[in-house]
């Protein structure tokens, strides 16, 4: 009996020899085959494969790192003569790039300190306001220098409620102005600005008149 085991371990290791050494693949069996011609033809597409070398695969991948997504750009709001500038810069611009649509800024009004009569006194003012605790910030109207602006808001009423606010606070000298009216115009906006476009702003910048380009709201 134990004769008769060892025989069919004998036999079974050979059999396995065998099979794995590839012996029996005239009848079928065997294991996957490895070699390079199987492995060819396992993979997608084998003749998009390229080979490259160190400087041209640091090239691209500096490539695909300085590109950005697409962003949305829009400057304004544009009067007349401004939006028929930057309409004529655009015009060579793919269609869809670009839209000049009616839009409004609406006016602003400030708790305002001013004028004063010197750099000097303004620099006082400031010291002041920092001892009660109360922020400032500057003008954005050059014809209201030299002052100071203790805050923007969209309405004179809204304004006003500051200043009473800041009167409790020991602010005496301040008064309600408007900065700046409302304006009415067109606003320009680049919806698909990307890296194709962008080498393209150095030539759309000076019809813009000073507009700053900001991203979409």
């Amino acid at each position: 009996m134990l004769r008769l085991l060892i025989l069919l371990l004998l036999l079974a290791n050979g059999a396995f020899f065998a099979w794995s050494q590839g012996l029996l693949l005239a009848w079928g069996t065997g294991p996957a085959q490895q070699s390079e011609p199987q492995r060819l033809d396992q993979q997608v597409r084998p003749e998009a494969l390229r080979i490259v070398n160190a400087e041209e695969a640091r090239r691209i991948e500096s490539t695909a790192a300085a590109s950005r997504p697409a962003e949305c750009l829009q400057a304004g709001v544009l009067d007349d003569s401004a939006a028929e500038a930057v309409r004529q810069a655009l015009q060579a611009w793919p269609s869809g790039s670009w839209s000049l649509e009616a839009a409004s800024e609406p006016a602003r009004w400030i708790v305002y300190m001013g004028k004063y009569a010197s750099a000097e006194t303004v620099a006082r003012k400031r010291g002041e306001l920092r001892q009660l605790g109360i922020s400032f910030e500057a003008l954005a109207n050059p014809a209201l220098e030299p002052g100071l602006s203790l805050g923007g808001f969209a309405s004179q009423n809204a304004a006003t409620q500051q200043l009473d606010r800041l009167a409790e606070r020991g602010v005496r000298t301040a008064r309600v102005v408007q900065e700046r009216p409302e304006v009415r115009g067109q606003l320009l906006k680049l919806p698909l600005m990307d890296d194709v476009l962008r080498p393209r702003l150095d030539e759309l910048r000076p019809a813009l008149g000073g507009k700053t380009l900001r991203p979409c709201r």
